[in-house]
């Protein structure tokens, strides 16, 4: 990944965080979006990068504004020199009865979670027909691929539209040497899914455990390697697909 530049949303933790080091790691620059009023710093992913000898641009996004996504694709290519990967990994989940879900609360969640990928991907796009070259990458969820989440059907909805997304925009620009695919993790250790309220919670995601056939639950680490597969020359071949990574959980029944 020498010289490349990747834009990742929800940079400050969990999958993002752990994809932007990743990366860096292998030879990338960064561009790192985050949304201050999430609480989380920041300020450690960059130190990780630029202990990796990368450089980050670091800017406060809100990606259901497109003014937010496009100041953030004009600092990368202003800054960086481009925009070669786009990770469109910002997400939000909440949970909500289907009978108290109104249409601001199921918007919220789907401009965030679908819109906002899109949002990045439109910005990015023609940055990467010039080059010849590009990836995008949505995180997705096995909730709304492969399963249902009771109480989160906004979020499931949204989570199966990448997948629509990414297929579509395979066939139209695969011709530029652009891919798109998405992952859905199954459950990772994040700080979304340690959430009690609106998702999983810690004794809900450790009672996950046996259910998965690899043992564990996953890191944020098993899907940014994923990520940086993704992001690859290696990988030019895989396109429009949406890739499952949750340690076999879909495989093992509803038990």
């Amino acid at each position: 990944m020498t010289g490349r530049v990747a834009l990742i949303t929800g940079a400050a933790s969990g999958i993002g965080a752990a994809t932007a080091r990743i990366y860096a790691e292998a030879g990338a620059d960064v561009a790192l979006a985050w949304y201050p009023p999430d609480g989380h710093d920041i300020r450690p992913v960059v130190e990780a990068v630029e202990k990796a000898g990368r450089r980050a641009v670091v800017e406060p996004v809100d990606v259901s504004l497109t003014s937010d996504v496009n100041r953030l694709v004009a600092r990368a290519v202003g800054e960086l020199g481009g925009v070669d990967i786009v990770v469109a990994n910002a997400g939000i989940a909440r949970k909500v009865a289907l009978e108290d879900l109104d249409d601001d609360a199921w918007s919220k969640v789907v401009d965030v979670d679908l819109n906002g990928a899109w949002r990045c991907f439109r910005a990015a796009l023609p940055h990467m027909q010039k080059a010849g070259f590009g990836r995008l990458i949505a995180t997705s969820s096995v909730a709304g691929t492969v399963s249902g989440w009771p109480e989160h059907s906004h979020y499931a909805a949204a989570k199966g539209g990448l997948v629509g997304l990414v297929k579509s925009l395979a066939v139209e620009f695969g011709p530029d040497g652009i891919t798109a695919n998405a992952v859905a993790p199954g459950v990772i250790r994040t700080p979304q899914a340690l959430d009690p309220v609106n998702s999983l919670g810690p004794a809900g995601v450790d009672a996950t455990v046996r259910k998965v056939p690899a043992g564990r639950v996953g890191d944020p680490e098993d899907i940014a390697y994923m990520y940086q597969f993704l992001a690859s020359a290696e990988a030019s071949y895989v396109t429009g697909q949406l890739i499952v990574v949750d340690g076999g959980r879909s495989l093992a029944g509803l038990d």
